[in-house]
């Protein structure tokens, strides 16, 4: 009779009472933790119980306790990054006799580089392709992915909440034929060649959707404060019954960027804006807010944590007016805003017949430039240069103009053919015009038939307009005018 009410009363106890470790997919096999940091593990176990992690790299041995509903939350020192693969323990103590009740054991650890890559969908934007637009080279890509011993891929499912919740879909996939169609191509290229050039382990968090709006990224406690946007009204209209309108607010940060605020990483990749054109008035204070927030929730700072951004690319999709070009400057003034920030410049990395797909296939060398400014500011490697040619000022010289620009002391090419340039006199009518390199200043000389007298000029400063000078790396001009 004893033992049929225990076993009776086992059936009937609260779930929480029998619970055992339970960890987020984030925190599993073949993650990548970033290396020489207190780098964050947590889950859920039996309420009130002792948590305890060891680790195959220490002797050292890290504890904590589950809360009151089982949660808990604890460091672990991570030593330089290596390509030996390593395990973690994680037991939840019964307190009997030191005996585990539960123990969860994660293989395959690589110590590394983490860093978290958002956005909207040229930042999703898979491997494989999407919407009959394709990623350049990618049946090579995809055919030797396993070429990537020490890469990883944590792909996050699209999560849309109302409300911040602690789980999001989305673990940790080893490069094959069969997971990198899936991986972000922007966010796999990145780690390729950062992975490369170090010489150890990457992971890339590629934490995407399609459309959305930087507000989509934001509490609810920041983007109540706006007055543009009514949360309550957005958010119904947004759900259709069965899937979340991409423009919704707050349910980004709420179902994908929320539950993954434990996870330490080195910093962070923004390629997101088309669906802020027109917004560059708030833009700027509204990416530096979540910036820093996000700094803030993943345990960094500004000095700690850097936060790189590319620009929107040219989409002739936005029609003549400058809603694009307009916005693109305030990505760079974002970017000044932020702090520990630098904008990658995407002006030659389309084709002409991408006038009217806002999704360019070009995405090796985005996912590269934004390696090249990690691997100059971030990991010191000077010599790798990351700096586009800017406009800096201009100079008049009779019916010439005379262009300087900062980030190009070596010079620019080519020194003729350049295409981008127009000049405008004092109508403000802005003409097509001939530019020539000045090799010994390393400076552009402009000129137009039609402007006998310049007062302003500008460079590929449209939705759609491709150019081709570079600086001796081979990075773009930003596009620019004069006339602010």
């Amino acid at each position: 009779m004893k033992k049929l009410i225990i076993f009776v009363m086992a059936i009937l106890l609260p779930s929480a009472v029998l619970a055992k470790i339970e960890l987020p997919e984030i925190v599993g096999d073949d993650m990548v933790l970033q290396q020489q940091t207190d780098a964050r593990l947590w889950g859920k176990a039996t309420p009130n119980s002792a948590i305890t992690v060891t680790a195959s790299w220490t002797s050292e041995k890290f504890s904590t306790q589950a809360d009151s509903e089982g949660r808990w939350l604890l460091a672990v020192k991570t030593p330089a990054a290596s390509k030996d693969f390593q395990t973690i323990v994680i037991e939840e103590g019964s307190g009997k006799k030191g005996k585990s009740a539960d123990k969860v054991v994660l293989s395959r650890v690589l110590i590394g580089e983490v860093w978290f890559c958002s956005g909207q969908s040229n930042m999703e934007m898979p491997l494989g392709g999407f919407w009959n637009c394709p990623v350049k080279g990618n049946n090579e890509i995809i055919a030797t992915a396993s070429e990537y011993r020490y890469v990883r891929v944590a792909p996050i499912k699209q999560n849309g909440q109302t409300k911040p919740v602690e789980e999001a879909p989305g673990k940790w996939l080893v490069p094959s034929p069969e997971t990198a169609p899936s991986f972000s191509a922007t966010a796999w290229f990145f780690a390729a060649m950062l992975q490369r050039a170090l010489d150890i382990p990457v992971g890339v968090i590629a934490c995407a959707w399609g459309g959305s709006k930087v507000e989509g990224w934001l509490p609810e406690s920041i983007v109540s404060g706006y007055s543009d946007i009514d949360i309550a009204k957005e958010q119904k209209e947004g759900w259709n019954g069965s899937w979340w309108h991409y423009y919704t607010p707050c349910i980004m940060y709420n179902g994908m960027l929320h539950p993954l605020r434990h996870y330490s990483v080195k910093g962070f990749l923004w390629y997101q804006g088309e669906s802020n054109v027109g917004k560059d008035d708030t833009y700027p204070e509204r990416l530096k807010t979540m910036a820093n927030l996000w700094r803030q929730e993943f345990g960094g700072t500004v000095e700690s944590m850097p936060f790189y951004l590319v620009e929107i690319a040219p989409w002739g999709g936005y029609g003549d007016w400058l809603s694009s070009p307009i916005f693109r400057e305030c990505q760079h003034r974002a970017a000044e805003l932020i702090g520990n920030s630098g904008v990658v410049c995407t002006n030659d990395l389309v084709e002409p017949y991408e006038f009217n797909q806002i999704h360019p296939a070009e995405k090796r060398e985005v996912g590269n430039r934004l390696a090249y400014m990690a691997l100059n500011r971030t990991y010191g490697m000077k010599n790798v240069q990351c700096d586009s040619p800017e406009y800096d000022h201009m100079q008049v010289n009779g019916n010439e103009v005379e262009v300087f620009f900062r980030y190009a002391d070596e010079g620019l090419s080519p020194w003729q053919g350049i295409e981008g340039f127009e000049l405008a006199g004092a109508d403000g009518v802005f003409h097509p015009a001939k530019a020539r390199l000045n090799e010994s200043n390393k400076t552009i000389i402009v000129s137009a038939d039609s402007v006998s007298a310049p007062t302003a000029v500008r460079y590929c400063f449209k939705s759609f307009q491709i150019g081709n000078l570079k600086n001796m790396r081979g990075l773009p001009v930003v596009p620019f005018r004069s006339d602010k």
